[in-house]
């Protein structure tokens, strides 16, 4: 894994804001944004809940919402910031964009594909290689994360005692 840039902190406070929209909606708080050139080119937030899809993780509706400002679905040289280390179906979508560099901040030990559970990054029979960096606002974005799921672990105890 690559070293973090300086830009790279700026580029993730954006991302937890993208995670802080996700979470207002019910969501699981994770939040992405695409960079090119310095620039904020598409932001996006997880939305699978309300979106009734399963691809609509955060990575995957910044990458589409880039791939349409660029009128191109494939991204040389932008990079894109996640508050989450991505999954095995956002790391395909990233390597098919032909990103220059993924970002992310926390790690996940459940379902990570850049190292956590397995590297897709690191596979050199791959046809395209893409920058990673991890742990960029790590604990900025693994305590939102641990926030949420704390508060709904509380709500759904809180209805537990209700019924009793």
């Amino acid at each position: 894994m690559a070293q973090p840039m300086a830009q790279d902190t700026i580029f993730m406070q954006q991302a937890l804001s993208q995670a802080h929209n996700a979470w207002a909606l019910g969501e699981v708080p994770v939040g992405a944004v695409v960079v090119k050139d310095g620039q904020v080119i598409a932001t996006g937030f997880n939305q699978p809940i309300g979106n009734h899809d399963p691809t609509a993780h955060a990575e995957v509706v910044a990458l589409r919402a880039a791939a349409a400002v660029l009128g191109n679905y494939r991204l040389p040289g932008c990079e894109l910031y996640v508050t989450l280390e991505p999954c095995a179906m956002c790391s395909g979508a990233m390597m098919h964009a032909r990103l220059s560099r993924v970002v992310f901040g926390a790690s996940d030990p459940k379902t990570g594909a850049c190292g956590s559970v397995v590297n897709l990054f690191a596979q050199e029979k791959l046809n395209h290689h893409t920058e990673l960096v991890g742990g960029v606002l790590a604990e900025e974005c693994a305590g939102l994360l641990k926030q949420f799921f704390a508060e709904r672990r509380r709500a759904l105890q809180d209805i537990a005692n209700a019924q009793v």
